[in-house]
């Protein structure tokens, strides 16, 4: 295939050369104490009430919300003039990390702080904002987000609830049930989405409004302690000045927020991903088989060293992806503009949000299966952390909804790199990776037009494309953020991250690959124009590949030295 025609003039992901780019080395020593006092505030309030908040205390769980309003880590995103920090979707993620390790509460405070808190953010009236905002972040009121419904779960717009205004216009009359409302129980108030004619909107349903009911709390696999119930609405008077945003465009701000809520969701999911991984290693040190911790050999090593290595990726992703949307918010450009721009980032979210599930899936699994038998028994955290890591494939739109957005994106912006700009043309195996891996997602998706796959139907092509992406983001994200490092720090203080790059870079394209193939192999109904493509593919010419086993001991061997995930 030639390389010139897969020539690309915008960057899917434009940061600019990789010193630019953001990385979690470069949070400043004011917001690693915000991320202490996160971590402290989940470790001595959180952590000793988890049993009290699965039985349903929702008097502890209002208790604890109080306790992080005043703490201001409800507030990070609420702008100073109504109550907040005014701070940025990454140091939220960075809040929103540290909250992953309190289990169900992690979950009642994301919806609140993201998706419940949000909405008046950006959407709100500055009557609905001074009514609303105050109390959300101190604390005082809860908040939650109703979308789904019994019929309207992957195809959320398609709701049945309805609101009609009245003669006078001055209410909209609400009827309709709102199903697996996260903080159902302990809201104080809820953005509803219902339909108004043909169109969406969205408004601010108070909990005391006439007509407002909740359903009994749903018995769940996991994340027993976060409020899950049915919003009913029978008849519910809602003031004409609490519809959000505008008449008929509730589509929008249920997509926006949800993008939004995707990200922070990944950003929890990195944290009790680091969790389960430090669970794992404490446990691999201390428990002896054949005369010998278990630690000592390579085949846990080698489950470590993966673990260890999925959250470098992981994470070097998420918080690139939150200082792209950082850099949208930070121009003096007017709220509606800002927020076009995010919805750029609709596929960058959805990458995130299935790579870090997905990560987390794989490492709670593996963490049970260090600790055998054990893992199995509720006197174990991991027995919790692996029913409540389930759910994160679900929550925001299933993976298989978010496959379906970056494949579409794909096909509707086609596929770009940042290019010289961000890897330079210096020999190295890594970035050599990363060039080939984007010709190979370049060549199936234009493979995949020129056959005329309709993706929605074969959604076979869907998921394989989105996955390539997904593989591409996390390599280059992972790339940039150790040649960031390297550049400041030297190569052998880096080696650490180098090794995680590396396995990532290597690991990655050889799925890239073998997806490629498969993506290949179903376009082309002719054996030997078939064999033509797949020769194209084989011809690449891949770096040597490298002794993987001996770097993966390295990094298993400085994880256990410091007895948690620290790079």
């Amino acid at each position: 295939m030639g390389e010139a025609e897969l020539q690309c003039n915008e960057p899917l992901f434009p940061q600019g050369p990789v010193t630019a780019v953001f990385t979690p080395e470069d949070f400043t020593e004011e917001d690693h104490l915000i991320s202490k006092t996160t971590e402290l505030f989940v470790k001595n309030e959180v952590m000793p009430l988890l049993e009290a908040i699965d039985r349903h205390d929702h008097g502890k769980v209002k208790k604890l919300f109080q306790e992080a309003g005043e703490l201001g880590l409800l507030s990070i995103e609420v702008p100073e003039s109504y109550g907040g920090l005014s701070l940025n979707k990454k140091l939220s993620g960075l809040v929103a990390e540290k909250m992953g390790f309190g289990g169900s509460f992690s979950v009642s405070f994301n919806i609140h702080a993201g998706v419940g808190t949000l909405p008046y953010v950006y959407y709100g009236t500055e009557e609905q904002k001074q009514t609303y905002l105050p109390k959300l972040a101190s604390g005082e009121w809860i908040g939650a987000y109703a979308l789904t419904e019994n019929n309207a779960g992957s195809d959320a717009l398609n709701a049945k609830t309805t609101a009609i205004r009245n003669e006078q216009g001055t209410a909209w009359l609400l009827n309709g049930e709102k199903q697996w409302i996260t903080n159902a129980q302990v809201a104080d108030v809820y953005v509803v989405f219902a339909k108004t004619g043909d169109s969406m909107t969205a408004f601010i349903v108070d909990r005391s409004f006439k007509g407002v009911s909740i359903g009994p709390e749903e018995k769940k696999m996991g994340i027993k302690g976060s409020s899950t119930a049915t919003l009913i609405l029978e008849d519910v008077s809602v003031p004409a000045h609490n519809v959000l945003g505008k008449v008929g465009q509730g589509h929008h701000v249920a997509l926006n927020i949800l993008n939004m809520a995707r990200l922070k969701l990944s950003f929890s999911n990195i944290g009790a991903s680091k969790q389960a991984l430090e669970l794992a290693m404490n446990y691999a040190k201390q428990r002896k088989q054949f005369d010998r911790p278990i630690i000592g050999f390579s085949m846990i090593q080698e489950k470590l060293a993966n673990m260890a290595i999925a959250i470098y990726g992981a994470e070097s992703a998420a918080y690139r992806t939150a200082d792209g949307l950082d850099r949208i918010l930070e121009t003096p450009d007017p709220v509606q503009e800002q927020l076009a721009k995010l919805a750029n980032y609709a596929a960058e979210c959805a990458v995130n949000k299935v790579h870090c599930s997905e990560v987390l899936d794989r490492i709670v699994d593996e963490c049970l299966q260090i600790h055998g038998g054990y893992g199995y028994m509720k006197e174990y955290d991991v027995e919790r952390l692996y029913r409540d890591a389930r759910i994160s494939r679900i929550f925001e739109g299933t993976n298989e909804i978010n496959r379906l957005t970056i494949a579409k994106f794909l096909l509707k912006k086609g596929f770009q790199t940042e290019g010289k700009s961000l890897l330079d043309e210096e020999t190295n195996r890594n970035r050599q990776y990363i060039r080939l891996s984007s010709i190979l997602v370049h060549k199936t998706l234009q493979e995949v037009i020129h056959a005329k796959i309709n993706i929605q139907q074969e959604q076979e092509y869907s998921r394989l494309l989105a996955d390539m992406m997904k593989e591409f983001h996390v390599m280059e994200s992972a790339v940039i953020r150790t040649e960031k490092a390297i550049q400041k720090n030297g190569r052998e203080k880096e080696r650490l991250k180098e090794y995680m790059a590396n396995v990532i870079c290597e690991e990655g394209y050889r799925r890239v690959e073998e997806m490629a193939v498969l993506i290949l192999s179903g376009t082309e109904t002719e054996e030997a124009g078939r064999k033509v493509l797949l020769d194209e593919v084989r011809s690449l010419a891949v770096p040597l590949l490298r002794n993987l086993f001996v770097q993966k001991r390295e990094i298993a061997e400085r994880m256990a030295d410091q007895g948690k995930y620290n790079v």
